[in-house]
C-alpha cells in the first residue's frame, strides 16, 4: 500500500516538473524576436590594421636591429651603409662608394599611406650632412628602391631639401625636388616629417610644409631612415616614428 502511494506521488511529481519545464521553455521561445522579412542586416566592418613603430634607440647595436625590426643597407643591400645606435642616438656609417648612403628600412607589411618622422641631433658638421626619411621603400642585395626625403644640416643659404626617387641599383636615382635656402636646414630638436598619400609626397619641418611633389612609380613599400654618403660630421636622430595610419587631411596633388 505504501509502495503504490509512493509511485502515485512520483508520477504526479514528474508530471508537474514536465509541465513547469514546458512553460519556461515556451516563455523563452516566445520572447525571441526574428527580423521582419526583407529587413536589412547590418554587419560590423572591422577597423583596418594600423602599423605604428616608435623608437628612441635604447640599445647599443651595430647594425641597428631592435629585435629584427630593421634591415640595413650594408647587411642586406650590400652596396650601401648601416645605421648603428647607442642609447638615445642613431647615426649612419656610409658605404665606401659614391652615393652609398647609410640606410635602414622597417620590416613587415605596411599600407601605402605612410608617415615617417624623426627628431634631429646636430653636434659638429661639415661637407654635406643630411637626415633622411624613407617611404614606400624596398631593399634586397644590390637593390634599394623607394622615396627619400632629406634635409641638410647646414645653417646658411647653402642648406637644402631634396625628395629623391631611388630606382634600384647604387647611384641610380632621380631628383623630384631640389630646394635651397636657409629655411630648409635643420638642427638639434627640429622635427622632420614626410608623408605619402596616393601619389603625393609632402615634406615638413616642425609642422610646416616645405615641399610637395607627385610620383606614380612605387605604390607600396616600407618606411625607414638614413644619412648621407661620406663623412659629414657628428649628427644623428634621437627619435623615429613611422605609421601607415590614414591621414584625414589629404594633400592635394600639385600640377
Amino acid at each position: 500500500m505504501n509502495f503504490n502511494c509512493s509511485a502515485c506521488s512520483a508520477k504526479f511529481l514528474t508530471l508537474a516538473l514536465t509541465a513547469a519545464f514546458v512553460t519556461v521553455f515556451s516563455g523563452c521561445t516566445d520572447n525571441t524576436k526574428t527580423p521582419a522579412a526583407g529587413a536589412p542586416v547590418h554587419a560590423l566592418t572591422p577597423a583596418p590594421h594600423v602599423n605604428t613603430y616608435t623608437t628612441n634607440f635604447p640599445l647599443t647595436e651595430n647594425p641597428m636591429s631592435e629585435g629584427g625590426r630593421w634591415i640595413e643597407g650594408k647587411t642586406v643591400g650590400l652596396d650601401w651603409g648601416n645605421i648603428s645606435t647607442t642609447p638615445g642616438v642613431a647615426i649612419g656609417t656610409a658605404g665606401p662608394k659614391r652615393f652609398a648612403d647609410a640606410t635602414a628600412l622597417l620590416t613587415g607589411t605596411w599600407g601605402p599611406t605612410q608617415t615617417a618622422e624623426a627628431v634631429v641631433l646636430k653636434k659638429s658638421v661639415f661637407h654635406y650632412p643630411e637626415v633622411s626619411l624613407r617611404l614606400r621603400s624596398a631593399m634586397s642585395a644590390h637593390n634599394c628602391s623607394g622615396y627619400e626625403i632629406s634635409n641638410s644640416l647646414r645653417s646658411d643659404d647653402t642648406a637644402y631639401l631634396i625628395i629623391v626617387r631611388w630606382n634600384g641599383p647604387l647611384a641610380d636615382f632621380t631628383y623630384l625636388v631640389q630646394d635651397h635656402g636657409k629655411q630648409y636646414g635643420v638642427t638639434t630638436g627640429d622635427v622632420v616629417k614626410a608623408t605619402i598619400v596616393g601619389n603625393v609626397i609632402t615634406a615638413y619641418k616642425n609642422g610646416v610644409k616645405l615641399a610637395q611633389v607627385t610620383d606614380n612609380t612605387y605604390p607600396e613599400g616600407n618606411p625607414g631612415m638614413g644619412f648621407n654618403e661620406g663623412k659629414n660630421g657628428d649628427y644623428g636622430m634621437t627619435r623615429f616614428t613611422a605609421t601607415d595610419a590614414p591621414i584625414t587631411t589629404q594633400s592635394q596633388p600639385t600640377p
